[in-house]
């Protein structure tokens, strides 16, 4: 059978109904809402209410409607940047020598380093321009977005199974092909929850990428990051509250409107062969299959997708036993090779950059403090996962109650750490208590979610059938763990770690410093280091910190969680 093509509008059970009216003018809303809030982009920086924060309540949906059309325009580029920068790593071994010690250098630079060096660019495009303030916000958000993003495409397209792959082979499919009906749906699952954390993530920064400094001049965007700022300047306590409680109402309708759908969509492409449990469509998909216009455009625009899909513009990509392996050796030494005299070129320029303020002391001080809050990351990640392994799998394997916590989750996920400032600050100073232990906690607020988000992902597509095999044998307790649901969820559950590691160190920045009003708490460690650093405007010493979170992220994800990557794929293959 053949679906009705558009013309099929014609007959009589495919006019327009009252539900299609309905959601049509909740569309053209929206997209008259958009353009409003889009064409002040446009205006000059000097105009009025430009760049004015008001802390009135009556502003709050405005800047909640800017904050986040710029948090939607990141993940729209984040999702560019992952379909093409996690597809060539995962595609190419020789590319993936440089770009995935490239992305855990990127993830682990810092927001404020991102704005350090880019926001002079973005502002040089449209000199005077609110637009170029937005570029450099929606980058800074992008950066907290794409990497977590990336690292989860990546990590699929590498553990796609063997013998899909053998068949996708058997029925000559090309490479191109062969990534969209076979690669894609299989990372989809991991994709849809990694990129509603990185959404999360993007409220987490959007205090401090909100704020775009050039000298001495400093411009707040309106929004609610802003908002939250100048809020927390003034001790205003009710506007924090206001903050929270729209950020709250945010968070719940993209979860209802786009969210829940797409949760509910990818369960179509997990990969078992035995029906697992099927949780309720959400509500909004059932309101669009009683409507007709917008179904039939729907179906119209699903076939056109799969005849993109089906186009053969690539051809069956050539074995890797096809090339003589002393010429692949001998271009992998070449290529490696010429790796490490840009590295080497890169670390010698910033060595000069560095060694025209700072002497060897200054940089065993800040090797000092990376070690400090080297040991709060390692102790948190600990704690994260021995809480949230357990609870990530409970969720996972139970879809009802997946969707249950999936808005809960979000919102904590998105609850940046500023907001909790005024009580840690004023907890810490009546008790005085040491700021060194009891500001750490900040730093995992927003990232302990990567390892919950990534290891409900894994539960929920781990296959049904070896789940029915598990109950038949009885196997349960610790052996069920160890054996059966650990080594399935392994893999995702370090995309995770990879993830909140990098970023609690990115975190530590806006942690390791928590002010209130006219108090200030500075905790020792590499994050306070650097934002000290960019308050001051001190380039060397930010170079200097960046530098070294890069160098101690890199290292532990080399010396850790890649050679743990490497084990869980391993594992994944031989089963």
């Amino acid at each position: 059978m053949t679906r009705p093509s558009f013309p099929a509008l014609a007959g009589r059970n495919r006019l327009p109904n009252l539900f299609d009216l309905a959601a049509l003018l909740c569309v053209f809303g929206l997209l008259i809402a958009v353009a409003t809030a889009a064409g002040k982009t446009f205006g000059p920086l000097s105009a009025p209410d430009a760049v004015d924060i008001h802390l009135d309540p009556a502003y709050l949906p405005g800047y909640a409607l800017r904050t986040t059309l710029r948090m939607f325009a990141a993940l729209l580029a984040s999702l560019v940047f992952t379909f093409t920068y996690a597809t060539l790593a995962a595609k190419s071994r020789r590319a993936a020598m440089l770009l995935i010690p490239l992305l855990d250098i990127l993830q682990s630079v810092p927001i404020l380093g991102f704005l350090s060096f880019t926001v002079v660019f973005f502002m040089s495009l449209f000199p005077g321009r609110v637009l170029g303030a937005e570029l450099a916000a929606i980058f800074a958000i992008f950066t907290s977005q794409a990497w977590n993003m990336a690292f989860s495409f990546y990590q699929s397209l590498s553990t796609v199974p063997p013998d899909l792959t053998e068949a996708a082979r058997g029925f000559k499919l090309t490479a191109w092909q062969r990534f969209w009906k076979l690669e894609v749906p299989f990372a989809i699952p991991g994709l849809v929850w990694n990129t509603m954390l990185s959404m999360s993530g993007g409220w987490f920064f959007v205090v401090a990428s909100e704020a775009i400094s050039v000298g001495d001049t400093t411009w707040k965007l309106p929004g609610i990051g802003s908002f939250v700022a100048v809020a927390l300047e003034k001790q205003d306590i009710g506007a924090v509250l206001w903050a929270i409680a729209t950020m709250l109402v945010v968070i719940l309708i993209y979860d209802q409107v786009l969210f829940r759908p797409l949760v509910a969509w990818s369960a179509k492409f997990r990969v078992e062969q035995t029906a697992g449990q099927v949780a309720e469509d959400p509500w909004l998909l059932a309101l669009l299959r009683r409507t007709r216009l917008l179904r039939v455009a729907g179906d119209w625009f699903g076939d056109m997708l799969r005849l993109l899909g089906n186009l053969r513009l690539l051809a069956a990509s050539a074995s890797v036993s096809d090339t003589p392996e002393q010429s692949r050796r001998a271009t992998d030494y070449v290529w490696i090779g010429g790796l490490a005299i840009l590295v080497g070129l890169a670390l010698w320029k910033t060595i000069a950059f560095v060694a025209t303020e700072l002497s060897l002391a200054d940089v065993g001080e800040a090797l000092a403090l990376a070690g400090l809050t080297l040991l709060r990351v390692t102790v948190l990640m600990a704690l994260a996962s021995a809480v949230w392994v357990p609870v990530g799998v409970w969720i996972g394997l139970r879809p009802k109650w997946a969707r249950l916590a999936q808005p809960v989750a979000q919102f904590l996920a998105a609850f940046p750490a500023n907001l909790l400032f005024p009580p840690f600050v004023v907890v810490i100073v009546a008790f005085k208590l040491n700021a060194d232990i009891w500001l750490s906690p900040l730093m995992v607020l927003g990232t302990q979610w990567y390892i919950l988000f990534n290891v409900i992902a894994g539960a929920a597509s781990f296959p049904g059938d070896l789940q029915e095999a598990a109950r038949n044998f009885r196997v349960r307790g610790w052996l069920w763990w160890r054996r059966v649901i650990l080594p399935g969820i392994l893999p995702y559950y370090i995309t995770g770690a990879i993830a909140a590691s990098g970023g609690s160190w990115n975190a530590s920045i806006v942690s390791e410093v928590a002010s209130w009003g006219d108090t200030r708490l500075v905790a020792h460690g590499l994050g306070a280091y650097i934002a000290q650093a960019t308050e001051a405007g001190d380039s060397p010493r930010i170079v200097l910190g960046v530098v070294l979170m890069c160098v101690f992220v890199v290292a532990v994800n080399r010396i850790v969680w890649r050679p743990l990557h490497e084990f869980a794929m391993r594992r994944l293959t031989l089963t």
